[in-house]
């Protein structure tokens, strides 16, 4: 196999692998029931006219399964982080008592793990789109190659390796939301 080929299917695979990270980046910011700092993440509140994620203006805790606590760093960002929380429509109403900001997460109904279950399943699909890209983007890379003198049988062969990189990605991440639905629609 070509050095090119092989540095292809290797740029592939590295892509394939991000598509991943960005898939279980994704998974964790979806509730399922416990109380999850990381609920929070890609959050903003407007800090002195930027936006600002919400980690950065203050601590968030976990104060039970069910609790989170944010500790704003100055008193001012009270408000604008509940405005934020408001904002973003997690389904949680941030409860200020003047120094501290109580997020108490209810517990999930069956409806609502349904709707969370449909949003998991969108975004693992936006995952295999992005890895279905990746595979596009390189067969047309392998037939460039073909045609600069690549023989017929190293391009196949490079073709299939692609597809058996994609056909492991894709499974890798019908597990990832086989789990994270297991994890929501248990009770």
């Amino acid at each position: 196999m070509s050095e090119e080929l092989q540095h292809g299917i290797q740029t592939a695979s590295g892509s394939m692998e991000k598509a991943i990270a960005h898939l279980e980046a994704e998974l964790v910011k979806i509730r399922a029931g416990r109380a999850n700092p990381q609920m929070f993440d890609g959050l903003t509140v407007d800090y002195y006219g930027s936006p600002t994620p919400i980690n950065q203006v203050g601590n968030i805790s976990v104060a039970d399964a069910r609790t989170l606590t944010i500790q704003p760093w100055e008193k001012n960002m009270l408000q604008p982080i509940e405005r934020s929380i408001i904002a973003a429509n997690m389904g949680v109403t941030p409860q200020n008592d003047g120094t501290i900001i109580r997020i108490f997460l209810p517990p999930l109904t069956e409806e609502r793990r349904k709707e969370i279950v449909k949003r998991l399943q969108a975004e693992g699909e936006h995952s295999k789109v992005a890895i279905r890209n990746i595979r596009r983007d390189a067969i047309e890379q392998v037939k460039k190659l073909q045609k600069n003198g690549l023989s017929e049988d190293a391009a196949q062969d490079g073709e299939k390796d692609i597809q058996e990189l994609t056909n492991k990605y894709i499974a890798l991440v019908e597990k990832h939301l086989a789990a994270k639905e297991k994890e929501i629609m248990s009770v």
